[in-house]
């Protein structure tokens, strides 16, 4: 049984999310999105490669080692399913991401992987304390992810929460059964940044059947909350 996939996303009202780009000041809607993120809560959420870096505290691993791993699930956590409450999921196909960190916030990391990753990334990663599995050969299978974190690690709730790219996939493999947009009263009005559901030119169409507002609620700083129960075909 996969978990509940509820997605969160703060934007503009155009639809952008890059906040250092916003007009007016967006000063009064930060701190926003964590809180709404709180409030909604989760098992574990996720984020993309680019997002991933964004937390690094390193720029590589060591390029070589004499370490040879099998491509099997690995958890830091010898009681992972019962002992960690919230995981700090990162999809990191092709492995790029360097943390030099073992948690974000507190809530442990959990690479996703693919089979093709060096054994030199996974030296990294044991080296920090950092738990990964493995979803694909070459390209994550986001589904298998899901099986995966319900399997192993008892996760019932998981929240997407982009960058883009990664909530455009999920949308576009019709997982995402919730989404919570926090709409903020600015303007990007310009090319460039990644919009709150992106993909690459001729991406196939999201399969949506419907949506429904299951509630609103004005936030700070005149932002609003939408809340929508997702159907997909």
């Amino acid at each position: 049984m996969k978990p509940h996939v509820a997605c969160i996303v703060s934007a503009s009202i155009d639809g952008r999310v890059w906040m250092s780009r916003y007009r007016p000041d967006p000063a009064p809607v930060r701190g926003l999105f964590e809180r709404v993120h709180d409030e909604i809560g989760c098992d574990a959420w996720v984020i993309g490669r680019g997002t991933g870096q964004e937390y690094s505290k390193r720029d590589s691993y060591p390029a070589h080692t004499s370490e040879t791993f099998p491509r099997e699930n690995w958890f830091a956590h010898k009681d992972a399913k019962t002992d960690i409450k919230i995981w700090g999921v990162v999809l990191d196909g092709s492995g790029k991401v360097a943390f030099g960190r073992s948690d974000i916030g507190g809530d442990p990391i959990l690479a996703v992987l693919t089979t093709s990753v060096s054994d030199a990334h996974l030296a990294g990663l044991r080296s920090e304390g950092v738990s990964y599995i493995f979803a694909g050969e070459t390209e994550i299978d986001l589904r298998l992810v899901l099986n995966i974190l319900s399997r192993e690690l008892g996760v019932k709730r998981l929240l997407v929460e982009g960058g883009g790219i990664t909530n455009g996939n999920f949308l576009r493999a019709g997982l995402i059964e919730e989404i919570n947009l926090i709409l903020c009263p600015t303007v990007d009005g310009s090319k460039g940044a990644p919009n709150a559901f992106d993909g690459p030119e001729g991406a196939a169409r999201a399969p949506l059947r419907s949506m429904t507002l299951e509630s609103t609620k004005p936030l700070d700083g005149g932002a609003l909350w939408l809340r929508y129960r997702v159907e997909n075909e």
